[in-house]
This record gives structure tokens, sequence and C-alpha cells, in this order.
């Protein structure tokens, strides 16, 4: 018997011919010509920002694994959760597809939404996390985050910080810091990354808490970054502390991200997506862009990104609940 050949019983063939037969003919057929047509990717964040443009790449090369064009279409706002929505009303055809941020399975634990990321989206990949930081104008006076809790104890109700939305990660993180300070600020929502940036180097803006959209900004002398709320220091700025040496050990906040389609998805589709943007994540093209911005994949394949995001939906109910902000619960 030739060894690199793989055995087979007649259990083994019969069990697998019944597998077969059970499935519908038309999955079966929907699965094998799967991609027919573009796909549309949705990138709940403003065009020009850092994630968009990392995911245009990723659409990319994820397409030439496809066989067929991955349209991005941005719909910014309400802090990244507008994928909720338009996957749970897409068809599960896997022609509807979209980046997942942490944001999406936070947002009906703070508020009332007709949607449910748990129940409604099946995630197929998570690609990266990202790194938070706490930027102000490279002129500005706070050189420390000392310097700025100072002042903002000096001046309540003064200091103006900007985030990405109310909820996101990056407003979680600054509220949780400066609420155990006692300072109080005003918030700012932005609808992305580009812009809060832009208002903090024109300094319309005091302070702005984002992800390493900001690194541009900080390399070109226009930003200084005070501080990042990753577990260690950053390679590409080790001279930036992080908050856990600051004096705030919990204050650790990434925010992974990947890509979901609607729930009920065929199996086959959702592992043809899988498949393709492993390939795509791992290109050296999409690696280069990320370590621009610090960052690097972190990859979970679907059953295992499944598992973590709702991992992930317990522990942010318990992080809101310890800020006070939390959805009431349903008659």
């Amino acid at each position: 018997m030739d060894p690199s050949r793989p055995t087979w019983t007649r259990r083994a063939v019969i069990g697998a011919s019944a597998g077969l037969v059970a499935l519908p003919a038309f999955a079966l057929a929907q699965g094998a010509s799967y991609p027919a047509r573009p796909i549309v990717l949705i990138v709940p964040w403003p065009a020009g920002g850092q994630t968009d443009i990392t995911m245009r790449i990723l659409a990319e090369l994820a397409a030439r694994q496809l066989g067929q064009p991955v349209i991005v279409e941005n719909r910014p706002g309400a802090a990244g959760t507008m994928v909720g929505p338009a996957l749970r009303l897409a068809a599960p055809d896997g022609y509807t597809i979209a980046q997942l941020p942490l944001t999406l399975y936070r947002a009906p634990l703070q508020r009332k939404v007709p949607w449910d990321p748990l129940r409604d989206i099946t995630p197929v990949i998570q690609i990266s996390g990202v790194t938070f930081g706490i930027v102000v104008p490279a002129d500005s006076g706070f050189r420390s985050f000392a310097d700025l809790l100072a002042w903002g104890r000096e001046n309540p109700g003064k200091l103006t910080v900007g985030s990405t939305g109310v909820g996101s990660t990056a407003h979680l993180a600054m509220e949780d810091v400066l609420s155990r300070e006692g300072v109080h600020y005003i918030h700012v929502p932005y609808k992305g990354t580009a812009d809060q940036m832009l208002a903090v180097a024109s300094r319309t803006l005091m302070v702005g808490v984002n992800s390493t959209g900001f690194a541009p900004y900080v390399e070109n002398g226009r930003l200084r970054l005070l501080a990042i709320f990753s577990a260690q220091r950053s390679q590409r700025w080790p001279q930036v502390p992080t908050m856990r040496e600051l004096g705030y050990p919990e204050a650790v906040y990434t925010s992974p991200y990947g890509i979901g389609v609607p729930a009920g998805t065929e199996a086959a589709i959702v592992r043809k997506l899988h498949d393709a943007f492993k390939a795509a994540m791992f290109d050296p093209l999409h690696l280069r862009e990320l370590a621009r911005y610090d960052q690097e994949p972190e990859y979970l394949d679907t059953a295992a990104y499944g598992r973590y995001v709702h991992d992930v939906t317990a522990r942010e109910r318990q992080l809101l609940a310890r800020i006070g902000i939390v959805a009431p619960r349903a008659e």
C-alpha cells in the first residue's frame, strides 16, 4: 500500500457521503460558485483614516485570492457601529461583509439597539489590534501626562479631550483614568481618526486619544505622544511610557478587529472568505502597512474569533458597569 495515499474505511466513505447528501443542493452550488460578483466590504470609519487605509489594502489583496473585486464602502459614525444594522439587513450570501470593531459588541451594553452582534453576525477572522495613545499639539504646555492631570484639576471642565466616538475604546480608556483622578473634562467625539488628529494638530482640540493613526502626525512633529495604553512600551516609540507604568495597572486597552458576515451565511462561503483574508493579512504589503501604525497581525480563525467576541462581551459588561455606562435591561 502506498503510504502517501490516505486510507478510507467503508464506514468513513459512507459517513462522508451521507453528510454531503444532508446538505441542500443549492447550498453546495452556492458555495462552489462563490464569489460570482464583486463583494462589498463595509468599513465603519471615514475614508483616509488609519483603519480605512489598511482595510483597503487588505481588500485589494483578498480580491486577488477570491477572483472578484472587494469594494470598500465607508459608513462612518456611531463609534464604528454602523456595521451592526447593515449586516443585520444584508442577505447572508457573502456579498456584504464588514470590518468588526470592538465597539460593535460594546454598543448593546450601553444602549438599546435593534440588532445583536452575537446573534446577527458571524465572525470570520480576527486580523489585528491597535495601540492607543494620548496626543497633544507639539507645542502644548503638557510635556507629560502628569502636566495634563495637573492642569485638568486646576481648570475643571475646561480640558477638551477627543475620541472616535462616545463609547469607543479611546473614550472609555481616557474616561476610566480621568474619572479615577477626579478630572472633569469636555469629551469631544469625532467620526474618525483623520479629523480628530487634524483638530489636535491645529489646536482646536487640547488632547486626542486615538489608535496609532496618530503615527504620521507624531513622526512629522505636529503632535507629541504623552503615553500609550498598551501592556508594554512600543518598539516604535520606546521613550513613551505606558499608562501602566504611570500608575494605572488596569489601564491596558487594545481593540482587536476582524471581518464578519451576516448570520446564516453558508459555512463554505465563510471558509473561502477566511482563507482569502488570512492570506491577505500576512501578505508583506499589508504587514508593512500595519507596521506604519505600530500594529501586528493578531490572527484568530473563525471558531476562535467567535469564542473571543463572546468572552470580550462579558468583560466589557463588567468594565462599563464599573465606569457607570450601562444600557437599561430589557423588560
